[in-house]
């Protein structure tokens, strides 16, 4: 592959940095040396702090020059600056020979005339309002992503402090607003501060580059192994996406050897120094990203997709909006008496925030929920996978963001495709954890390993608390994220770096699991063991199958080799591995056995955020082809496009389970929603309702108020299925639904066990009009077509 090619003509060194000789910058390499050392280089920003001369991610040997200005992207040959030829996303090194000659050569290279230091901009009050424009626009969705994940950290604090202390959602809410905004005047007094010493401070000149290190020879097998790498993740590709062809093992063990091999190559690329610096948005593609975000914002109003498990996330924000405490225990058969489902333990904050934010705008919080916080969240997913893909791709960010974003639009369909949890369930906890932490996670994590900084790490601790008042999935799939960057960190010997991360974003996780066990006691066996899929069918579900799932399987063993060198390929070979060793048979089946969670273990694969891992895929270049490398990403962008238009579903189309109106609605059928308003505005005694099970599954969302038999009968499994409290539900929404008529004993037993004074049932169900009728029950409401409905009550 084109990186690879790159990475094989590198210098080869395979001592770790710290073990490199050390000598002054400005001081040439000794005729000592022996022939093949390289010099010694001044610490770079993975090795030491940053300072005000060297910025994060910069290059020492790289001095910042009129002709390049903050703000210009390097990674993209298409830019003006950039004359036919010149690639800067990996300088080629000394040892190239001929292809250093060809492409842009690493400014240590040629050492600069000393007329050009002093004229280096060095403060950035001498950049013209436009560049320095372009440069806060650019960093927009940056600073955005990072307040929001601040900002919900800090809530989801104060709710589990809250929850300890019992106060009320409205006040943890006001103290959440209050904390907010006395945190931002914070920070602009503070960025004002900084400004202010930036400008009176004096420049100062770069300091000079040192000399270029000897040419080392060249290891060209390095070069047969990336070919190697590629042809065996193709090949696993094909054989894991097609299906059938051979046995699991088959594309289990291409996909491996091809883990271990991007891993290697990855390790090389990091020991060698051959990565670019870290890219800068500029205010074009920022603008691009921004109107995408609120037009991707602006379609969640308009599509809705049926969700049985809104009748938990939804009803509990109703709840909490309507009577302003926050459910402990169960809120959906009882009236917060019986104990909570295991596997949903209070611990998330989503829910609770958008009912307080219902009910301090005023609003049902099935509104604020999806018409106030669906539209934001929708914002912060698209932001965040595009800084996932702008800081890995090596070249083209813009196009493999969009070859990304209509992945999740086109390819949907399936119950567990990554374009179902996109749009149609960002309230959903889960669905923002897998389309926004996760590539977030992924970011910080570069960006920790690349510049140590302490902001960095506090940045990753952030996120692990979202994820826990997002979604209890992130106590399974975190581990093993964090797990897979260790690794890769592993792999070049960084331990502290590598222990201070698994620190910093499995501490509240974890803790917070350890706390919920130990006061809600385990995991019930049936809530947790309710389905479980094994490698083969876990790949299924998620990377698809047939083309889609051949095109997930290269996103999965192909894009490490793609992505920007260092930091970003180490991590994500680390990613690629530690997926492939999971897919490994028997691995989920222990994993499962272990944790006792078997029925969530089919998402492991959403530590790869694969929608940007997809989008990259368009990056690949030819080397000392920089035309022809444009022109093949862009034929390869398309023939992705034309795949997920010709063998996906989209997400407005009836096979993906999705309605689209023609104004703003509730994510409900809409008939059975306005059934369920119509039985609300009934006069009902005290008591439960009965309906047909696809009412009962609404009512909760409409109002907490609206008690029903049988919310979900899936909520059930935690329940002993041999007493009256399961058995009398069961019965009755039987009943109710005209698939089972009890006997009228029977049926009058559960009735009067479960205090049910009111029953609705369609009106072509005969059987259980007739039966009502027997039992004395009075017709009292009636509801013409479409949703003909009939209503019963003792007289």
């Amino acid at each position: 592959m084109p990186n690879v090619a790159d990475d094989a003509l590198a210098v080869e060194d395979q001592r770790a940095p710290e073990d490199l000789p050390r000598a002054p910058d400005d001081q040439p390499e000794t005729p000592q040396d022996p022939p093949g050392t390289r010099e010694a280089h001044p610490e770079t920003p993975d090795d030491r702090p940053a300072t005000p001369q060297d910025e994060p991610g910069t290059p020492h040997d790289e001095p910042a020059t009129p002709q390049d200005p903050p703000g210009t992207l390097h990674d993209e040959p298409e830019t003006p600056q950039d004359p036919p030829g010149t690639l800067h996303d990996e300088p080629a090194t000394p040892g190239d020979g001929p292809v250093a000659r060809d492409e842009a050569a690493d400014p240590a290279e040629e050492p600069p005339a000393p007329k050009r230091v002093p004229d280096a901009p060095t403060a950035p009050a001498r950049l013209s309002f436009p560049r320095r424009f372009g440069a806060v626009f650019g960093a927009l969705p940056r600073r955005i992503t990072d307040a929001a994940v601040l900002a919900f950290a800090l809530f989801t604090v104060i709710y589990h402090a809250g929850f300890l202390a019992e106060l009320r959602p409205s006040v943890m809410f006001l103290s959440w607003l209050w904390c907010c905004g006395a945190l931002a005047a914070l920070a602009v007094v503070l960025g004002v501060v900084r400004a202010v010493r930036r400008r009176r401070a004096a420049p100062v000149p770069p300091a000079a580059p040192a000399e270029p290190a000897p040419a080392g020879r060249a290891r060209w097998w390095w070069l047969a192994v990336g070919v190697v790498t590629a042809g065996l993740g193709i090949a696993a590709a094909v054989v894991a996406g097609m299906g059938g062809l051979a046995s699991w093992w088959v594309p289990t063990g291409l996909g491996l050897a091809a883990s271990v091999g991007a891993a290697l190559l990855a390790r090389r690329a990091w020991l060698a120094r051959t990565g670019p610096p870290e890219p800068t948005a500029t205010g074009w593609q920022a603008l691009f990203v921004l109107l995408v975000s609120a037009g991707v914002a602006v379609s969640s109003l308009y599509m809705a997709r049926n969700s049985k498990d809104d009748v938990f996330y939804v009803g509990k924000s109703v709840w909490v909006a309507e009577r302003d405490i926050v459910p402990v225990r169960d809120f959906l058969f009882t009236e917060n008496v019986a104990a909570p489902l295991s596997t949903q333990p209070p611990t998330a904050s989503i829910e609770v925030f958008a009912g307080a934010l219902a009910r301090f705008l005023g609003l049902h919080a099935a509104d604020a929920t999806w018409f106030v916080l669906l539209p934001a969240l929708a914002v912060l997913a698209v932001l965040a996978l595009w800084r996932l893909v702008h800081r890995w791709a090596p070249r083209r960010p813009v196009l493999a963001f969009v070859v990304a974003i209509t992945y999740l639009y086109l390819v949907v369909g399936s119950d567990a495709a990554l374009g179902t949890f996109h749009l149609p369930r960002l309230y959903e906890g889960k669905g923002m954890f897998v389309s926004a932490v996760v590539p977030l996670m992924w970011v910080y994590l570069t960006d920790w390993f690349e510049s140590r900084s302490r902001w960095k790490l506090f940045l990753i601790a952030a996120l692990s608390v979202v994820a826990t008042g997002l979604s209890t999935t992130s106590a399974i799939i975190l581990p093993l994220l964090v797990g897979a960057a260790g690794l890769a960190m592993l792999l070049v010997g960084r331990w502290g770096a590598a222990l201070a991360a698994g620190v910093a974003a499995l501490a509240y996780p974890i803790g917070g699991v350890l706390v919920s066990r130990l006061v809600l006691g385990p995991v019930a066996t049936a809530g947790g063991e309710t389905q479980f899929f094994d490698a083969e069918g876990t790949y299924r579900r998620t990377l698809l199958v047939g083309v889609l799932g051949v095109i997930g399987g290269l996103a999965l063993w192909l894009a490490p080799l793609l992505v920007r060198g260092r930091a970003p390929r180490l991590l994500a070979a680390g990613a690629a591995l530690t997926t492939s060793v999971l897919f490994v048979p028997g691995v989920l089946e222990a994993l499962a056995e272990a944790s006792g969670v078997s029925a969530v273990l089919w998402r492991v694969p959403w530590i790869l955020a694969l929608p940007g891992l997809i989008g990259i895929l368009c990056t690949v270049r030819l080397p000392r082809l920089p035309w022809v490398s444009r022109l093949v990403g862009l034929i390869v962008a398309s023939s992705l496009i034309f795949c997920f238009a010709t063998f996906g579903v989209p997400m407005w189309s009836r096979d993906s389970f999705t309605e689209v109106a023609p104004r703003p609605l509730w994510k409900l059928p809409q008939q059975r929603l306005e059934i369920v308003q119509w039985i609300d505005g009934l006069p009902r005694e005290p008591g439960l309702l009965l309906a047909p099970s696809t009412l009962m599954r609404v009512a909760p969302i409409v109002s907490s108020r609206l008690r029903v038999v049988m919310p979900r009968d899936g909520y059930l499994v935690e329940y002993d299925q041999n007493s009256d409290f399961v058995r009398d539900r069961q019965r009755l929404a039987a009943f109710a639904d005209g698939t089972a008529i009890a006997p009228d004993a029977e049926v009058k037993a559960s009735i009067e066990r479960l205090d049910v004074t009111t029953i609705c049932v369609y009106w072509v169900n005969l059987e259980a009009k007739a039966a009502l009728k027997r039992l004395g029950y009075e017709m009292y409401a009636r509801r013409f077509a479409p949703g003909a409905v009939r209503c019963f009550r003792q007289p």
